[in-house]
């Protein structure tokens, strides 16, 4: 019992030190500040859950001490609690029905990375509301905070750190679209930090559940209805319509993954693999937009089943 407590304690205390790394300003610190779930998931994952929320909550407790309450809650609520219950859902596991008695089914894959895009769309949420109830405060709020953070002094005109017209401009086009947009980076986050920490707890044999194979997760079918739902949303006025191209943004990340997931399946026979999913990493890296053509390629899938497809014909032709 003293273990996993003592695991969690340290977990905590590491993950509260990377957290407030951003304190400092460095460059360094944006991906630290990132992989703070990281010791929090590999509590919960090789210790247990208890273990995790341990770690989450003395970190938590640490940063509130710290900085102070506000701090407390960012952390518990956008960081702890969301890495705890990823954590939680990775080892869950149910006896399958006519099996053998120590035969398992597994929590999804593909469901957790669902649960990952809803909640790196309820702390972009939670960040936005921060700012304001209606689409002009918050972009209005957004504007200053940026201006703040590029010293821009737009009210005496004597220009700031970075007080070009181009700079302005980048502001201004932040503050309509970071509202938007900003949960991918955290989604995109919290399951590279979930790889890495059952990477981790693998090689140390901690893991109990066996390693899955990647490429073949998929979504519950009432996923395409949420984001055929989220989409229509982003058409109406206001905050609601906000929020829903927040929920629209996540669950195309989601898809990204899964249209990532079809290239990797249905490249393994080509001899030119490596060059194809190197292509399609790095064009979504350096271009952004065939982000979009990847998240298609998922949509597609999940109403034709190409990987069942390609699976088949590989089948039939040996």
């Amino acid at each position: 019992m003293m273990q996993f407590v003592l695991v969690g304690i340290a977990a905590g205390l590491a993950s509260a030190l990377v957290f407030a790394s951003i304190a400092s300003g460095s460059a360094l610190s944006i991906p630290l500040f990132y992989l703070a779930p990281l010791p929090v998931l590999i509590a919960a994952m090789g210790w247990g859950h208890l273990a995790g929320l341990i770690a989450a909550a003395l970190a938590a407790l640490g940063l509130g001490l710290a900085f102070g309450v506000m701090l407390f809650v960012v952390f518990l609520v956008g960081v702890g609690l969301p890495a705890w219950w990823l954590g939680y859902l990775a080892l869950l596991a149910r006896p399958v029905t006519n099996g053998a008695p120590d035969h398992l089914e597994w929590y999804p894959v593909g469901r957790l990375v669902i649960w990952a895009a809803l909640l790196g769309s309820l702390v972009a949420v939670g960040v936005i509301v921060r700012f304001g109830l209606d689409p002009a405060s918050i972009q209005a709020g957004l504007q200053r905070t940026l201006e703040a953070l590029f010293q821009v002094r737009t009210a005496d005109g004597l220009g700031g750190l970075a007080g070009t017209e181009e700079i302005r401009e980048l502001i201004a086009w932040l503050a309509v679209w970071l509202p938007r947009l900003g949960a991918i980076p955290t989604i995109i986050a919290s399951l590279f930090n979930l790889w890495l920490a059952a990477r981790i707890v693998h090689a140390s044999g901690r893991l109990k559940r066996p390693w899955p194979d990647l490429s073949s997760i998929a979504f519950p079918s009432w996923i395409p209805l949420l984001l055929a739902a989220a989409i229509a949303g982003t058409f109406m006025p206001g905050l609601l319509g906000m929020l829903c191209w927040v929920l629209t943004a996540s669950l195309l990340t989601a898809y990204m993954l899964l249209g990532f997931a079809v290239i990797h399946a249905t490249t393994r026979a080509l001899s030119g693999r490596i060059f194809i999913l190197g292509a399609s990493y790095l064009s979504v890296i350096l271009f952004r937009w065939p982000a979009l053509a990847v998240a298609l390629i998922g949509l597609v899938d999940a109403a034709l089943d190409i990987r069942g497809r390609v699976a088949r014909k590989r089948a039939n032709s040996t």
